[in-house]
């Protein structure tokens, strides 16, 4: 069985775990935070912050989160360039996603193009790292900035997603299209101004976030960098971050208004009890048209549900 693991940051450990969450075994091996099982893959997080991929598309789900550190035993080389000196204060245009772990509501991703001059303004706005603020304070930070920055929000329905996935495509290949379209937006609305460096936040390996585009007609590839907590790294990833959650609580909202009832963000056990709840009230067809079908809470509400 191919092996393949990758080394992570605390707070990107605790987005896969999240993710994993609707996989997870219930069997812990020594020295490790969570074993799960998906599609055939056997997910292994130790605390040590090494991730292991176990299965014939091992490599492949592992180039979602971060770059390989080991495989097979052989260490690789990190992918990517290292960023240019003084990258914080350069004209850039960055992107993030979020949704990727919820069971309600889309996939959003936000590309956002912040340069030098708006830099002291967008941070007496308070953008910062979105991982340390509240969707209340994130919320308003967004109402602020969206006028003022050049930007481009895109999500992915919820139908549309559970269409992909039936098709074959996995999350890695939809969060890189949608970066690119975002990007490709963005450079269009600003154009003929250039930034000076792209930069994505970091969820696929850069061979394989490019072989994901493999088809596109339109590929954003000059002075694209990727790294792993791009936030902290430039303010056009951090002010995107806080655009993409804008926009998704804005449609989880709107999912809790058609509904007419409260739900959970995340994949964990009251997200089952919720999801369970709708297919008592509206059935299954009406869950799928909200949610990420192929998570395993799916199954699990449809057996609470018939309780």
């Amino acid at each position: 069985m191919a092996n393949t693991v990758i080394q992570v940051p605390a707070n990107k450990m605790e987005e896969i775990k999240a993710f994993y969450k609707p996989f997870f075994t219930g069997k812990t091996p020594p020295g490790a935070l969570f074993s799960a099982k998906k599609q055939g893959l056997t997910i292994t997080a130790y605390k040590s912050g090494k991730v292991m991929f176990q299965g014939a598309d091992g490599a492949n789900e592992a180039a979602k989160w971060g770059t390989v550190a080991e495989a097979a035993g052989v260490k690789s080389k990190s992918s990517g360039s290292p960023l240019p000196p003084q990258f914080s204060s350069k004209n850039v245009l960055g992107s993030d996603e979020v949704g990727t772990g919820d069971f309600f509501g889309p996939i959003t991703v936000c590309a956002c193009y912040v340069d030098r001059e708006q830099m002291p303004l967008l941070t007496s706005l308070g953008v910062k790292d979105s991982k340390a603020m509240k969707d209340p304070e994130i919320c308003r930070i967004a109402e602020k900035i969206i006028p003022i920055v050049p930007h481009s929000v895109l999500a992915c329905p919820n139908p549309k997603y559970n269409e992909l996935v039936a098709s074959g495509m996995n999350q890695g290949k939809m969060k890189a299209l949608l970066h690119n379209r975002a990007l490709s937006n963005v450079l269009a609305r600003i154009a003929p101004t250039r930034p000076e460096a792209i930069l994505i936040d970091q969820f696929a390996e850069k061979n394989a976030y490019y072989r994901y585009l493999a088809n596109e007609r339109e590929i954003v590839r000059e002075d694209v960098y990727f790294a792993t907590k791009a936030e902290g790294l430039h303010l056009s990833v951090a002010a995107a971050s806080i655009i993409a959650r804008y926009k998704f609580v804005q449609i989880f909202a709107e999912i809790e208004h058609e509904l007419g009832m409260t739900l959970t963000k995340g994949a964990g056990a009251k997200v089952d009890q919720e999801a369970a709840q709708i297919i008592a009230r509206y059935g299954l067809d009406t869950l799928h048209q909200y949610t990420k079908e192929h998570f395993a809470n799916t199954d699990k509400a449809i057996r609470l549900a018939r309780k």
